[in-house]
C-alpha cells in the first residue's frame, strides 16, 4: 500500500483525551511528546500553537455501532468533519477505534475509506488488542488472524496495537516478545509502519514504572522497527489503583514524568535516522524468548561479548548502510559489551542518543543501562 502520511515525522504520543489548555499542551511538548492524543474540534487552535499534532476525536469519526453501519451516514458525517478540520495544520488523522473486535472490521473499513479518500495524508486512528486478550474479544482465537485480516479488511495507513507487560508479579509478561514478532511481521508483509502503545501508568497488577521500564519498551519497540511511540496513559485516570502517570490526578508531574522527556529526548536524536532505516531482522542473543529466534549464521553480528542478555534488530538504511540496535533486556542490571562482526571489513559506529551525530567507539564496545539501546552503524572501513 502506498501512504501519503508524513514520513520525515515520528510520532511520541500521549494515549488518551488531553484537554485544550495551552498550558497543559506547551508541558506536554516540553515532556517530548509531539502528538497530543485525542482532542475536540474547537482545541486543535491550542494544539497549533503548542507546536504539537493530534488526532481529533468526535461521533463524526467514532460514533458508530461498527457492526451495524450506514454507508450514507459515514459519507455525511465524514464530509462534514473534513470540511471543518481537514486543512488545519495541528490535524494528524482522527480517532476511530480502539481494540476492535474482528466483527467490526466491516464498518471499520467504511469508515477509514470515506477518510482516505477526502484527506488521504492523515491517519484514521484504530488501536488493535495485544495477544493475551481473549478469544471473545478478538472475535478469533488466532492472533495473527486477528492482525492480517485487520489489513486485509479495514486497510489502515499505520497498525498500531498495545501490549502491557511491565507486572508487580513477574519482570515481563510472557507473549511481550511474541507480540512484537506478530506485529513486526504484518509491518514488513505489508509495508506499512507500526507503533506500540507502551505503559507509563500503574494499576491493576501492573508495576509502577522504573526508568529502566519505560527504555526498554520504548528501544526494544525501536528494535524491532517500530516508527511510532504511543504511552498509556500521560494524564492519570481518576479512579482505582492508577499512580504515577507522568501527570498525577493533582496535575502534578511525577518522577515518570523526567523519564519520559529523557527517554523522548533520545528519541527524537534518533529519529531521523530511525525514519530511513527498514528492519530486516532481530534476534535474542543469550536467552531466547519463545515464539523468537537466536542469533542466525547469517547476520551482520556474529556475537556480543558480554555478560548480558541482548536484542538485535537489523536494518538497511535508504542510502543501503546497515545498522544495528543493540538492547540490554535487563531490568536491573547496567552490561558492558563488544560487538563482533561477520565481515572483518567492516566497523561499527554508534548513532549519539544526545546529538543524532555519528561518533567512533572505543573497541567496538560500551556500556548499556538497565533497558537501554544504542542504534550502531555497520559500514566499510574508511566510510
Amino acid at each position: 500500500m502506498g501512504s501519503n502520511i508524513d514520513e520525515e515525522f515520528f510520532p511520541i504520543m500521549a494515549w488518551g483525551s488531553t484537554p485544550g489548555n495551552p498550558a497543559v499542551l506547551s508541558e506536554m511538548a516540553e515532556c517530548g511528546i509531539n502528538v497530543a492524543g485525542f482532542v475536540v474540534p474547537e482545541h486543535l487552535d491550542a494544539v497549533s500553537q503548542a507546536g504539537l499534532r493530534a488526532f481529533v476525536m468526535d461521533y463524526r469519526a467514532s460514533g458508530y455501532d461498527f457492526q451495524n453501519i450506514d454507508p450514507n451516514v459515514v459519507r455525511s458525517n465524514v464530509q462534514s468533519l473534513v470540511r471543518e478540520v481537514g486543512t488545519h495544520p495541528a490535524l494528524y488523522g482522527y480517532y476511530i477505534k480502539d481494540e476492535p473486535n474482528m466483527r467490526e472490521y466491516p464498518g471499520l473499513a467504511i469508515v477509514t475509506e470515506a477518510f482516505l479518500e477526502r484527506t488521504p495524508e492523515k491517519i484514521p486512528y484504530i488501536n488493535l488488542f495485544p495477544n493475551y486478550a481473549s478469544q471473545n474479544q478478538l472475535g478469533t482465537d488466532n492472533y495473527w488472524n486477528y492482525v492480517e485480516t485487520f489489513i486485509n479488511e479495514v486497510n489502515p495507513p499505520i497498525i498500531s496495537y498495545d501490549h502491557y507487560a511491565i507486572m508487580e508479579d513477574e519482570p515481563l509478561r510472557e507473549g511481550y516478545f511474541t507480540n512484537l514478532e506478530a506485529i513486526r511481521l504484518a509491518s514488513v508483509k505489508y509495508k506499512r509502519p507500526f507503533w506500540n502503545v507502551v505503559l507509563t501508568t500503574a494499576h491493576f497488577k501492573y508495576r509502577e514504572p522504573s526508568f529502566a521500564d519505560i527504555r526498554f519498551q520504548v528501544f526494544t519497540t525501536l528494535a524491532y522497527g517500530g516508527k511510532g511511540i504511543s504511552y498509556f496513559t500521560y494524564f492519570a485516570p481518576g479512579f482505582g489503583n492508577c499512580r504515577m502517570s507522568p501527570i498525577d490526578q493533582f496535575g502534578n508531574k511525577t518522577q515518570t514524568w523526567y523519564y519520559l522527556q529523557n527517554t523522548n529526548l533520545m528519541i527524537k536524536m534518533l529519529a531521523p535516522t530511525l525514519l530511513k532505516l527498514t528492519s530486516t531482522g532481530v534476534y535474542h542473543i543469550g536467552e531466547v524468548p519463545s515464539g523468537c529466534l537466536g542469533l542466525p549464521n547469517n547476520a551482520l553480528v556474529r556475537t556480543i561479548f558480554g555478560n548480558g542478555n541482548f536484542l538485535v534488530g537489523e536494518f538497511v538504511h535508504s542510502d543501503g548502510t546497515n545498522y544495528v540496535m543493540v538492547v540490554n533486556k535487563d531490568f536491573k542490571s547496567s552490561v558492558n559489551f563488544r560487538i563482533e562482526l561477520n565481515d572483518p571489513k567492516s566497523r561499527v559506529r554508534r548513532v549519539s542518543s544526545y546529538s543524532g551525530h555519528l561518533e567512533d567507539m572505543i573497541d567496538d564496545g560500551d556500556w548499556l543501562a538497565p533497558g537501554q539501546g544504542v542504534l550502531l552503524q555497520v559500514a566499510p572501513k574508511g566510510i
